[in-house]
């Protein structure tokens, strides 16, 4: 990763790491990669947010760049639309799932990806130069432009929504205080779908399970989905790209697992596909690809990384364990509401409950935890772990296979000061052993 760029955009604690003085100039460097305008410009409901999109668009108007503001949208409607309506490029603000403290920027290329990590590099070495476009006497100017519309109409358009009508689904939506309240609601609308609504107020201190939905923090979720008998809830984080599902019995898949079920759907019309995921997803999806005559490529930890080798594979799928889902088709990037729109493709065409159709998957089990560890003890802590596994993959943090049905993958976190660890089993008391074993091995280290 980058000096400034980690996983997923460039994050920080506003007004501390993430100046206005920062962001002023690292908004000229984006500005001298894109080389022209006009710029879309969104942003999520952090309580800093409003602020630094007129920073930015008035940055950008400096140097001649046009600027149209999007608002309040999660981030793939902000990078859907960079690509349907002929942006030059894009800057969503936001920090995901980051605690409400933290902001940060996300550039999207004109094609509504994120830009690469050798792009990245590009700007940040433009950032250390100084050697952006000069300020201009023929300024820019910016305007408010609603692009939620364009966005929901674009999911839409890439499903059979008249099947999916004529199901009339109940359809419970944890809203995690975030910017999918002001897409998600309507998409469901406009499929008929009767809907429930959990955490829907938009607050950027995110009060009510915080910004990143886990299996620990969605019971409220998983008991409107039973008190309704809904066909399935959906939770989103801050920004809306990240999706985790609630089947009809309340309970709470996994990232991994939605993903294996969309992506069987998926290849059952569309084999001889292509399918990226990160490295540490869970190893069923193999198998489930050679069903179809399709084949897996595996990347490093991040959404960059698959969108950006989803983009010259022209792949069909690509995800996350984190709840990520990318659905090529429609645009490479995690998106919410269309993993949500394909999940109710998925029901409607299949006819059974979603319990059913996970009860139906290859069995699995993994799991991931984080321990607090400083940028300082972060390299006593992998010249630690590669020195007692020799043999590990060490292509992003450390990969140890014990076989293809056992690992244990560390790596650190690109947006906070921890270290995260995966893990997979091949059953519920040797995932539990394995995870116990090297988080007591980390915590170890660390403190040395």
């Amino acid at each position: 990763m980058g000096k400034f760029f980690g996983t997923n955009g460039v994050r920080g604690i506003f007004d501390d790491e993430l100046t206005l003085d920062f962001l002023h100039e690292f908004t000229l460097a984006i500005g001298t990669y894109f080389s022209k305008g006009p710029i879309l410009i969104g942003y999520d409901g952090r309580h800093s947010s409003p602020l630094i999109c007129k920073l930015i668009s008035s940055t950008f108007n400096s140097i001649g760049f046009d600027c149209d503001v999007a608002g309040l949208v999660p981030t793939p409607c902000l990078e859907y639309c960079v690509k349907k309506l002929n942006y030059s490029g894009g800057i969503m603000i936001t920090a995901s799932h980051n605690p409400p403290q933290y902001n940060g920027i996300k550039p999207a290329a004109s094609d509504g990806v994120e830009v690469s990590r050798e792009d990245e590099n590009i700007i940040e070495e433009i950032y250390e130069n100084k050697s952006w476009l000069s300020t201009t006497q023929a300024y820019g100017v910016t305007n408010n432009r609603d692009v939620k519309l364009t966005y929901i109409n674009g999911v839409i358009s890439n499903i059979n929504s008249d099947l999916i009508k004529s199901k009339k689904f109940k359809v419970v939506l944890d809203l995690g205080n975030g910017a999918q309240a002001v897409c998600a609601p309507q998409l469901c609308e406009m499929l008929d779908c009767e809907i429930f609504l959990v955490n829907e107020k938009i607050d950027g201190s995110f009060p009510g399970r915080g910004s990143e939905p886990t299996p620990q923090n969605l019971s409220a979720l998983s008991e409107m989905v039973m008190k309704h008998n809904a066909d399935l809830g959906i939770a989103f984080d801050g920004d809306g790209d990240r999706s985790i599902f609630c089947d009809d019995s309340g309970k709470i898949l996994t990232g991994d697992k939605s993903a294996l079920l969309l992506t069987k759907f998926l290849l059952k019309n569309n084999p001889n596909s292509t399918v990226v995921t990160c490295l540490n997803s869970d190893s069923n999806i193999e198998s489930i690809a050679s069903e179809f005559n399709s084949h897996v490529i595996r990347t490093k930890v991040g959404s960059v990384e698959v969108s950006r080798k989803m983009v010259p594979e022209n792949a069909l799928v690509g995800f996350e364990e984190n709840g990520g889902f990318m659905y090529g088709k429609h645009n490479q990037v995690r998106d919410g509401c269309m993993t949500l729109a394909l999940m109710l493709e998925l029901l409607a065409s299949e006819k059974v409950k979603l319990t059913n159709l996970i009860s139906n998957l290859p069995k699995s089990f993994t799991t991931k935890d984080k321990v607090s560890c400083s940028s300082e003890n972060v390299s006593k802590l992998f010249d630690s772990l590669k020195n007692e596994f020799p043999n590990a993959d060490t292509t992003d943090g450390i990969k140890i296979s014990l076989d293809s049905k056992n690992w244990v993958m560390i790596r650190p976190s690109g947006t906070e000061p921890i270290v995260r660890i995966y893990a997979e089993s091949e059953n519920q008391e040797k995932l539990d052993l394995l995870m116990s074993e090297f988080t007591q091995k980390v915590q170890s280290i660390i403190s040395r």
